[in-house]
Order: structure tokens, then sequence, then C-alpha cells
């Protein structure tokens, strides 16, 4: 596992604590309970301070899995 989904594990295990690092990697918004809108906002601002980054309002509302969130991270 790289450094940057390393990081992002944990970012996703600091809003959903009860998710296994494996359960963090397939986690999708279909898949993991209480990942609602509320939650999202939660994730994406403890993603953006971890890495240090903005999302745009129209990439939030794609951000519905943990591979979503490392596309767009990695793309940065």
């Amino acid at each position: 596992m790289s450094e940057t989904q390393e990081r992002l594990v944990r970012c996703f295990q600091a809003v959903f604590p009860d998710l296994s690092p494996g359960d963090v990697i397939r986690a999708t918004m279909n898949r993991v309970n209480g990942w609602d809108s509320v939650a999202t906002v939660n994730l994406t601002a403890v993603v953006e301070e971890e890495f240090n980054i903005t999302f745009e309002a129209q990439e939030i509302e794609k951000l519905t899995s943990f591979q979503a969130f490392l596309n767009r991270i990695g793309s940065r």
C-alpha cells in the first residue's frame, strides 16, 4: 500500500472507525452504513486537511468511494 493510500485509509477510519483497512479500500457510499451526505462533508474535510487540498463543490458529489477519493488526490 502506498503512503497516499495509508493516509487516506486513516482519513476514512477517522470518519468510519468501525472499518478495517481492507473494508476502507473497498468502501463505497452504498456499502458503508452511515455514509450519507453529512459523512461525505466530514470525510471531505478530513481529507482536505490531511492532504492540504481543496475540493470544488462539483467534485465532492462524485466522491462516493475510497477509489474516487484516491483518484482525485492522485490527479492533483
